[in-house]
């Protein structure tokens, strides 16, 4: 299969559909997920063209890995969450439903299940405060 430049994602990164940023840089957009399953939910989304892990170009993969790393950290200190759930869908009979390589950082509260992917639209006032939280421990 072909990468699609039409996804969401890829509109994000021209500016076309905004986002609640929280970091950017030459390698990948950090932002809030609209549709998030815990509080602080964030997506690392990549600059380079790809649809998923499977067709990455390692470079890619070795550039935004430590960027996962700082995002989880910072999700982690921000929310005071308990953990940090690191998830990434790989084609659609595995939950991929963008097409554009993307991780998502889901911190988890003891006690609390996480919601569904995809579920309920978050508020974006508490986005928008979100982002900021964590791209301050960045």
């Amino acid at each position: 299969m072909t990468y699609d430049p039409s996804n969401i994602f890829a509109k994000i990164l021209r500016g076309e559909i905004p986002a609640h940023k929280v970091f950017e840089d030459n390698v990948a957009l950090v932002m809030m997920d609209i549709f998030p399953q815990s509080r602080g939910h964030c997506l690392i989304i990549s600059k380079a063209a790809s649809r998923n892990l499977l067709d990455a170009d390692p470079t890619v993969l070795s550039a935004i890995i430590p960027l996962v790393q700082r995002v989880a950290k910072a999700a982690k200190a921000a929310t005071n969450a308990d953990g940090v759930r690191l998830v990434q869908f790989n084609e659609a009979l595995a939950g991929q439903t963008v097409f554009h390589l993307h991780f998502h950082v889901i911190p988890v509260y003891e006690g609390v299940a996480l919601g569904d992917h995809g579920g309920g639209q978050a508020d974006s006032v508490e986005l928008a405060e979100l982002a900021q939280q964590i791209a301050a421990h960045l």
